[in-house]
């Protein structure tokens, strides 16, 4: 039981890492904030709108859990609800990336 919660976390951790350093990487190299859309100008610009928003998703959730209401407060049910969201996301983010990380070296 130990070993199959090892791996969770180890798929988890991928996930979130994998997302936070896509997201900064769009948001460095489109000079503009990632943000969770599905919308574009065309169907090529939706298709990778909708891809970003997979692939960055977790990360982009767990800022909007941080984020300050107009009092400057921050409520802990938005938090706890914006990472346990994000945390699961990040299990199927970092599935297909491990998938294809051995998939590629071909172990």
């Amino acid at each position: 039981m130990a070993i199959e919660l090892l791996a969770a976390f180890v798929i988890v951790a991928t996930g979130t890492a994998f997302s936070g350093a896509s997201t900064y990487l769009y948001q460095w190299l489109s000079r503009q904030e990632a943000q969770l859309q599905y919308g574009g100008e065309n169907v090529l610009g939706a298709i990778g709108n909708l891809l970003l928003s997979f692939v960055c998703g977790p990360f982009i959730m767990l800022g909007m859990g941080w984020r300050r209401d107009s009092a400057g407060g921050l409520h802990l049910g938005q938090a706890f609800l914006s990472a346990f969201i994000a945390f699961g996301w990040s299990f199927f983010v970092g599935l297909i990336v491990l998938w294809f990380y051995m998939g590629v070296m071909g172990i």
